[in-house]
Order: C-alpha cells, then sequence, then structure tokens
C-alpha cells in the first residue's frame, strides 16, 4: 500500500534568498488575482470558463509581454500550479454536491498561497551537518532559481519526495515535502471500537466514558489578542510601528493555531492507536457556526450568545480532528465512520428501551430517560448512540 506524508520544517534562508522567495509570492500572488478576475469576467459576461490548458497559456503570453515579464524571472512552475489551484477552487464552489466558497482577491501579505515545486527532479537534498572544516551546519535543500537553502531538519524524512512547497507564516520561511511510501497492507492492532461525541463543555466524549478536555487556545489569549489589536488600531496604517504591531499579532495568531494542532495530533493519535473503528457524528460545523447577526431589516436573536457559542465551536477544531483521526486510522488500518447527528444525544442507550424525548437532557450535561429511568452523562450517553448507530450502519451495508 502506497501512502503519503508531508514533512514540514523551517527554512533559514539568507537575506538575499528571503528576498527572491518574497518577490516570487508577489509574482504567484498577481497571476492568481489577474486569471481570477477575467475567470470572473467571463461569468458575469456569460462565457464559459477557460480550463486550465487555456490559463497555462495565457500565462506564457503574459511571461513574454512587456508589462508582465518580470514574471519570466521567477520559477514557472509555481506559477503554472497557482493556476492549478485557482482552477479547483472554481470547480469547488460550481460542486453541487458540496459546493465551496468561490475563491477571492489575494491581499498583499494575507491568505497567500505558498510556492509549489512539483517536479523532484528540480529539488535536490544535502543533509550532511557538518562541513569539511568538521563544523556544524544545517542540513540544506535546492529549490529551482532560488539555490541552497538551509533548514532545520527536526526529523527524519521517509519515503520518496514528490513535490516541496514553501510557505511564508508569521515572520517565517516553512517548506513542506510530500513523500510517497510503500508499507505493507497494516493491520490494526485492537479490534475494539468507539464512538466520539464532539462537544464544547468537553472536546470529546467517547463511548467507554473516557472525556478529553481541550486548553481552550483561543479563550486563553483572547484578553491578550484584544490588547494587541486594540494597540494596531491606534497605529497609523502602513507604517513602520503599524508592520511590526502586526507582526506581532501574527506570532500570537500562529501561537495559538499550532497549539491548537499540536493537541489535535496528540489526540488523534492516541486514540487511533487504540480503536480499530471510530464513528463520530457528521456535523455541519459550517452551518453551526454561522453568524446569527442578520440584517438591519431582520435582526438575529440572542447574537451575543449565539458569537460565544460559535468562537467555541471554532477553537475546537473539530474538523481538523476528524481529518487527522480519518488518514492515521487508515495507515494503521483501522477505519472513520460517520452517522447522523440528529437525537443522538436524546435517544436512550438502553437497547430494550431506545426512547427518543428532548425531556431525556433536562439539563447540558445529564441524561435520564424518561421511560426506564437511565440515568448517565449526555455526552457520554451521544458517544454510546454514535457507536450503536455506526455498528448497525456497518451490519446493514452491502458487502
Amino acid at each position: 500500500m502506497k501512502i503519503l506524508k508531508s514533512f514540514r520544517f523551517r527554512l533559514e534562508p539568507t537575506t538575499e534568498q528571503s528576498q527572491c522567495l518574497t518577490r516570487y509570492r508577489g509574482c504567484a500572488r498577481l497571476v492568481w488575482n489577474k486569471a481570477l478576475a477575467l475567470q470572473k469576467g467571463r461569468l458575469e459576461a456569460g462565457y464559459p470558463l477557460l480550463s486550465y490548458e487555456e490559463l497555462a497559456r495565457l500565462l506564457t503570453l503574459w511571461r513574454h509581454s512587456e508589462e508582465y515579464g518580470f514574471l519570466a524571472n521567477a520559477p514557472v512552475h509555481p506559477l503554472q500550479w497557482t493556476l492549478k489551484f485557482l482552477d479547483r477552487a472554481i470547480r469547488a464552489a460550481f460542486d453541487k454536491s458540496n459546493p465551496a466558497r468561490f475563491p477571492t482577491f489575494k491581499k498583499k501579505n494575507r491568505d497567500e498561497a505558498g510556492l509549489r515545486f512539483p517536479d523532484p527532479k528540480q529539488i535536490k537534498l544535502d543533509l550532511s551537518t557538518k562541513d569539511a572544516d568538521g563544523r556544524c551546519v544545517l542540513p540544506k535543500v535546492f529549490l529551482p532559481k532560488i539555490g541552497w537553502v538551509k533548514f532545520r531538519k527536526s526529523r527524519t524524512i521517509d519515503g520518496t519526495i514528490r513535490n516541496a512547497t514553501v510557505t511564508w507564516q508569521a515572520g517565517h520561511w516553512y517548506i513542506s515535502f510530500q513523500t510517497e511510501i510503500d508499507v505493507p497492507e497494516p493491520v490494526h492492532p485492537s479490534e475494539s471500537a468507539v464512538g466520539i461525541d464532539r462537544g464544547i463543555v468537553h472536546f470529546a466524549a467517547l463511548s467507554d466514558g473516557t472525556f478529553v478536555d481541550a486548553p481552550g487556545w483561543f479563550r486563553r489569549h483572547e484578553t491578550k489578542l484584544a490588547w494587541e489589536m486594540r494597540k494596531l488600531s491606534r497605529k497609523k496604517r502602513f507604517s513602520r510601528n503599524w508592520q511590526k504591531q502586526k507582526a506581532r499579532l501574527q506570532r500570537l495568531h500562529a501561537h495559538i493555531a499550532n497549539a491548537r494542532r499540536d493537541f489535535l495530533h496528540k489526540t488523534s493519535t492516541a486514540i487511533s492507536k487504540t480503536h480499530a473503528m471510530v464513528f463520530v457524528e457528521d456535523l455541519r460545523i459550517q452551518n453551526m457556526s454561522r453568524s446569527a447577526k442578520g440584517t438591519r431589516e431582520n435582526p438575529g436573536k440572542n447574537v451575543r450568545a449565539k458569537s460565544g457559542l460559535n468562537k467555541a465551536i471554532l477553537d475546537q477544531g473539530w474538523f481538523m480532528f476528524q481529518t487527522f483521526l480519518g488518514y492515521k486510522l487508515h495507515w494503521l488500518g483501522g477505519w472513520l465512520g460517520t452517522v447522523p447527528a440528529p437525537y443522538t444525544s436524546q435517544t436512550c442507550p438502553v437497547p430494550e428501551c431506545g426512547h427518543v424525548s428532548q425531556a431525556n437532557r433536562p439539563r447540558q450535561t445529564t441524561f435520564r430517560c424518561e421511560r426506564c429511568g437511565y440515568e448517565g452523562n449526555a455526552d457520554t450517553v451521544g458517544a454510546m448512540n454514535i457507536l450503536r448507530a455506526g455498528l448497525a450502519r456497518i451490519a446493514c451495508s452491502p458487502v
């Protein structure tokens, strides 16, 4: 079985290399915005969208024109992949089964895609840690039109490199290597199955009675974030001090995101190694965290409470947790399944009963069945019902 893995490291480019990467990133942003403006104009005029191949031919014309001739100084593959990413994003926006948001124009230093180097023949690694004089040095990677760039190798790179992506985040450059590894068909060491109910009070409640609590990354730094944002608002826009304060704010956001990702990785790894089958609710997180503000003509209700609930939902990282669980279980020979979300915490888990009523949950954390009198934690009951529904769907599904 072949699996794909990603290895991300921090780059340590020289000042000249950093300037080159910044220019190339600006070229990719220009190509994205110019192609997006062209596609939106065609949609508004009623013309069909251009395919990626047609956009790639336009890119060649832009690189040889007088106005955009500077694009020829940038490596061509990252610019081509920028067009590929745009084409995928537009197609996904018109996918009726699961429509995504229509792509938007990219601003400088905001929402910029990375530079994708897709040809593994152009990517070279020098993993030696000592120079000719015996001094310790950092490993290096060779990238087209950039040269040898040092990076901090924190772990072994397994498999064959397929591509590399250079990104910018909170004042630092990072490189991600995507590798392909050929492994034997895995057999999960466990035979147990578990249901997981994701919530706000507890990050996750397992059907075996275990609870996983999240640190609350955003809430923990919310006061500091507000303080730093007020400091930013008092500075002259685009001034030197404004840029310094914005970088400070970006570093704080990156710290929160890294802490959340670290927790989700550790939790998903522990669960995927312990259980061979995991079932979760099929949550529509985008709908659950939608703003209740409404419009001026039709204002929303309980906007303040709904805003707090939205913050708590988004701070949990439920979708990222489900994604991590899915591929880690696949690597280990396990399986992740989803079940419909309605009534999982209002149904009695006793097989002989199964009574469904909103009154079964008198309080947020308490479950008490009106019919048979079963009592338990509402989140644990929800996880038990998720497990039962998941096993039932497997039993009824055709082989």
